[in-house]
């Protein structure tokens, strides 16, 4: 029996965790950039592309856990954890591959020019100005969601690490398994 997720499983854990910080925090800092700025253009452009490539992951991470097989927690924990982290990692998934499509799908639709990794993208020949605004609205209101969850993933991870003194954060950890 494995003891942690394949190396894959582990490396696009850890990308997928940089691309949210990226995206998180170029959003956040926008606002220290010129407005019309290149700099303010750059931050736009990175989060966009952080944010469809965290969609890519997301996919791609779904496909993996079909393929491996999750590594077992030992000692094995009480059943309403596990219940408790199935839901939050839903809660994960769903949230990082909803904001970018409702992200993406409103640059789309308001007709305006939009990069991703400074390539043009396509838009809308009839935009949607008001589905465009209703989508970014639902992107601004769900985006924050995402600090919780990750800091409720963050906790209990580090709880299972040094209160019960578990395998749970040592099974994403990169490097080899110790003997």
């Amino acid at each position: 029996m494995r003891e942690k997720y394949a190396a894959s499983q582990i490396a696009l854990h850890w990308l997928t965790f940089l691309l949210v910080a990226l995206a998180y925090a170029t959003i956040e800092l926008r606002g220290f950039a010129q407005r019309g700025s290149w700099q303010g253009y750059a931050m736009i452009i990175t989060h966009f592309s952080a944010g469809f490539t965290v969609l890519l992951l997301m996919l791609a991470r779904l496909f993996l856990r079909t393929r491996h097989r999750t590594p077992p927690i030992t000692p094995p924990i009480a059943r309403w954890q596990t219940g408790l982290a199935h839901l939050v990692h839903t809660l994960i998934y769903a949230l990082f591959i909803t904001l970018p499509i409702l992200g993406l799908t409103s640059r789309y639709l308001r007709g305006r020019d939009w990069w991703l990794f400074g390539i043009p993208m396509p838009v809308a020949s009839e935009p949607s100005f008001d589905l465009a605004d209703s989508l970014i609205d639902w992107h601004e209101t769900l985006a924050p969601l995402g600090y919780w969850l990750i800091g409720l993933h963050v906790v209990g991870a580090l709880f299972h690490h040094y209160f019960l003194k578990d395998n749970t954060l040592k099974r994403m950890m990169p490097g080899k398994t110790p003997r």
